[in-house]
């Protein structure tokens, strides 16, 4: 694919960049800086963002070029920005020069002060209710022609399929990871639960009961407690007369 006279990547190459990325951080580090060399010429240098909002999740941010990602984190920390209202908006949004940009003023100056003065926001459709932006910023003062915004569209259209699968298996591997944890508490406390009741000679529930007043009086989770038992066990401390009934 040829946009403003640079080659992009393929479908085929998304998609293997989809499997070979380690994470969604690297997955969109890869997508700005080609979107970077998709939209630049000898004449102006673009650099671009990708930005992604999840429910319940940090908003995920990388760029071709550390300037672009200070101005996107500035609209995150800011929540205020071109960014911020294309993802609300879900609309195309184009600020011809930054330096005179009255709605943000701050991240204005801040592009301009870098020597960006087009921004370009194009949002990327995911069908769910995470939220996606490509961010392009210029140096040339006449800013994105109609044929340039035109091809940033497309690029996001482009990214849309291989971004929703990549944030898909990023839920899975946090679903994997969560699901590791759990049980990996839960064996904690079956252990604790066991030590318990030796000391004791109690039943289970009854050992699990002891647990639960030691993190109550501690303030501290159950599954804390518990570690401390099993480090016990390993003859790291000694819990005889701390966990008796």
């Amino acid at each position: 694919m040829e946009i403003a006279g640079q080659r992009f990547r393929t479908a085929e190459e998304l998609q293997d960049l989809v499997l070979t990325s380690q994470d969604l951080e690297e997955f969109l580090g890869e997508l700005a800086q080609h979107a970077s060399a998709g939209l630049s010429h000898a004449e102006r240098e673009v650099i671009c963002a990708l930005t992604v909002a999840r429910p319940k999740k940090p908003v995920a941010i990388r760029a071709g070029s550390r300037r672009a990602f200070e101005l996107e984190e500035l609209q995150a920390a800011a929540g205020a920005g071109p960014c911020i209202t294309a993802l609300d908006g879900a609309h195309t949004l184009y600020v011809r020069d930054a330096a005179r940009e009255s709605q943000w003023p701050e991240f204005g100056q801040a592009a301009a002060g870098r020597g960006y003065v087009g921004v370009l926001v194009v949002p990327i459709d995911l069908d769910d209710d995470s939220r996606a932006a490509l961010s392009c910023y210029a140096t040339h003062r006449s800013g994105f022609t109609d044929g340039e915004i035109l091809a940033a569209e497309n690029i996001a259209r482009q990214l849309s399929g291989p971004l929703r699968l990549t944030l898909r298996i990023d839920r899975l591997r946090s679903a994997r990871d969560d699901l590791a944890a759990a049980m990996k508490s839960r064996t904690v406390i079956d252990m604790a639960i066991g030590a318990v009741m030796a000391q004791n000679r109690c039943p289970p529930d009854e050992a699990f009961t002891v647990l639960r007043r030691a993190s109550n009086a501690r303030n501290c989770k159950l599954r804390e407690v518990a570690a401390s038992i099993v480090a016990a066990i390993a003859g790291t401390t000694d819990i005889r007369s701390r966990f008796e009934l």
